[in-house]
C-alpha cells in the first residue's frame, strides 16, 4: 500500500514539473507568466520536499551547460522566407512572415548557456506566419535534459524577461519556440 502511495506521489510530482514547464507568454513586453504554488507546497511532504525544493529552483532558470562554441550566419529574407542556420541551432522563417527583404544576422555567442540573439533587433514579424527558433542542448549533460525545456526571451544580461511557446524533444534534445520579435533566446528549464 505504501509502494503504490510513493509511486503515485512521483508520478504526481513528475506530472506536475512537466506542466510548469508549459506555461508561455508570447508578448515582446516581458510580461510575467502566471504564479504556479511551489510543488513542495502542492504535495506537502517532508520526505520529498528538499528534492523538489531543489527542482524549484531550476524552473525559470537558464541551462547551464558545457562552454557554447560561437557561431553565426546572414542571410537576406524576404516573402518566400528562409533559414538562418547558427551551428546546430536554426530560425525557420515562413513564407509571408516578412512583406520585404531584411537582411537578418543570427549568432550563437561564447558561453555556459545555449543562446542566440538576432538582428535588425526588434523586428516583428506577420502573426499568421510565426517563425520557429530551434534550440539544441545536447551539450548540456543528459542528467539536465530530465525536466521539460523552454525558449526564454532575455535581455543582453540574460536575464529572463518571458517564454516562448515552447515543445520540447527530449530524445533529439532540441526545444523549439514560436518568435514574433528579434531579441535574445536562451534554453531554460
Amino acid at each position: 500500500m505504501l509502494r503504490i502511495k510513493v509511486r503515485t506521489l512521483a508520478l504526481s510530482a513528475v506530472l506536475i514539473l512537466s506542466g510548469i514547464g508549459c506555461f508561455s507568454d508570447m508578448g515582446p513586453t516581458g510580461i510575467a507568466t502566471p504564479d504556479v504554488p511551489k510543488t513542495s507546497q502542492l504535495l506537502g511532504l517532508p520526505v520529498l520536499t528538499p528534492i523538489l525544493n531543489a527542482t524549484n529552483r531550476l524552473v525559470g532558470s537558464l541551462l547551464q551547460c558545457a562552454p557554447q562554441p560561437y557561431a553565426a550566419d546572414t542571410e537576406i529574407v524576404g516573402r518566400q522566407g528562409g533559414t538562418i542556420v547558427m551551428g546546430p541551432h536554426r530560425l525557420v522563417i515562413p513564407a509571408g512572415a516578412l512583406d520585404h527583404p531584411v537582411r537578418i544576422i543570427g549568432e550563437a555567442p561564447v558561453g555556459n548557456v545555449v543562446s542566440v540573439r538576432f538582428q535588425p533587433q526588434g523586428l516583428q514579424f506577420d502573426s499568421n506566419h510565426t517563425p520557429k527558433l530551434t534550440l539544441d542542448y545536447k551539450a548540456c549533460g543528459i542528467v539536465r535534459n530530465l525536466l521539460p525545456k523552454r525558449v526564454a526571451y532575455t535581455d543582453d544580461k540574460l536575464n529572463i524577461l518571458s517564454f516562448l511557446l515552447s515543445s520540447d524533444n527530449l530524445l533529439t534534445q532540441r526545444v523549439t519556440g514560436d518568435v514574433h520579435h528579434f531579441s535574445r533566446y536562451a534554453v531554460a528549464w
